[in-house]
């Protein structure tokens, strides 16, 4: 059995902050991803960051991840690829699945930044070969160069759904469609904008009614939705398309949070199952810890300042950084979420966050501060 102070699990961006705090503050640390390459999402993300130079505006996403993986390089963290966490035992002893053996690790704390899956709707002919995840449409242009098709139809318009389109143009691909359920376009409108300059059509108030064969998708019909969400007889339209790639949301990845006990909130803003937790990111089990899309799916900004907080917070709770530093640094962290949480899409995450927080804090009997929005304390206005 491995001995570390801190187990890290997830090597994406959440995890790789915290691991970079842990480690710079000296905390023995070990980071577990079931991937080849460390970074996760980031190495997909091709293009610029939004935001403040705090946030690396102007930055690509894979450029951010190439300076973390060498600022990890210099704190002494443990980095295991291929290996899958399966089982998380009281006492913080960990499964782990190694390459081709099975390894237990213990640890003083554990973090979980295990991040999150894409949703599928289904449809008729949903499993035919050409339907899949956004996601894996980014992956396979962005690392692998392979284009997953030809012609194109993006459902859902959300960030997720209006860049991967935008990617797949870049790519050489025909984008056909972007077919979005909601009456409203659901992601940026920079981005919505730079997809209709280019001659994509954003179809609101419709979704897919069937892809068709033989074989593989060869064709798409997609309809008109009344306001009860019900397909509009006679507004079907049917394109030529061999891929139909699916932004329909994320769902945290939590299943190692439910096996060590921690108690949970339902927040449909932030995909679903959240792990109740505070303010340092710990959950209701003392010792466990959580960063990025597991605590809620929100940007990769988010979840590296995510990622840091939680970092901090353990490295103190193993004594590695005094009380009055990290509080310090940790509050610094919140002031550039709170910025990562304003405007018309931030606030929605924010006040979602809120009642996680809140919580948490009516969990402990803390009844007083329950009665106004706990984050509040974090994020004025």
């Amino acid at each position: 059995m491995r001995r570390f102070e801190l187990a890290v699990v997830g090597a994406g961006p959440a995890g790789l902050a915290a691991a970079i705090e842990a480690g710079s503050a000296g905390v023995r640390t070990v980071v577990i991803d079931e991937n080849l390459k460390p970074g996760g999402q980031l190495f997909k993300q091709i293009h610029k960051f939004f935001g403040s130079s705090e946030h690396q505006a102007g930055t690509r996403g894979f450029e951010i991840g190439r300076r973390m993986l060498s600022t990890l390089s210099d704190t002494g963290v443990e980095v295991w690829l291929d290996s899958q966490v399966y089982g998380l035992f009281p006492g913080w002893t960990l499964a782990v699945n190694r390459g081709d053996r099975h390894e237990k690790v213990q640890a003083d704390r554990v973090l979980l930044a295990t991040g999150a899956s894409e949703n599928s709707i289904p449809f008729p002919g949903w499993t035919l070969p050409g339907v899949m995840g956004a996601g894996a449409a980014q992956t396979m242009i962005n690392v692998h160069r392979v284009l997953p098709g030809s012609d194109v139809v993006m459902v859902g318009s959300g960030n997720v759904g209006l860049i991967v389109s935008y990617q797949l143009l870049q790519a050489g691909a025909n984008v056909v469609a972007v077919v979005e359920a909601a009456p409203k376009i659901g992601g940026y409108g920079v981005h919505a904008s730079k997809l209709r300059r280019a001659g994509v059509p954003i179809y609101r108030s419709h979704t897919v009614l069937r892809a068709t064969g033989p074989g593989r998708v060869a064709e798409v019909t997609i309809g008109m939705l009344d306001e009860s969400w019900r397909p509009v007889s006679g507004s079907e339209r049917t394109f030529r398309a061999d891929t139909i790639c699916l932004a329909v949301g994320l769902t945290p990845l939590a299943e190692l949070a439910w096996m060590a006990g921690c108690e949970f909130i339902h927040n449909s803003r932030l995909g679903g199952f959240i792990p109740v937790h505070n303010r340092e990111m710990e959950t209701t089990t003392a010792g466990l810890f959580v960063a990025g899309d597991i605590t809620g799916v929100e940007e990769a900004s988010s979840a590296m300042e995510e990622g840091r907080l939680a970092g901090l917070a353990a490295a103190s709770s193993l004594g590695r950084i005094g009380r009055a530093e990290a509080e310090s640094r940790m509050q610094r962290v919140w002031d550039r979420l709170c910025q990562l949480r304003e405007g018309p899409f931030g606030v929605h995450r924010r006040q979602a966050k809120d009642d996680i927080l809140r919580k948490f804090e009516v969990r402990a009997g803390d009844c007083a501060t329950s009665e106004k929005p706990a984050a509040g304390k974090e994020c004025a206005g």
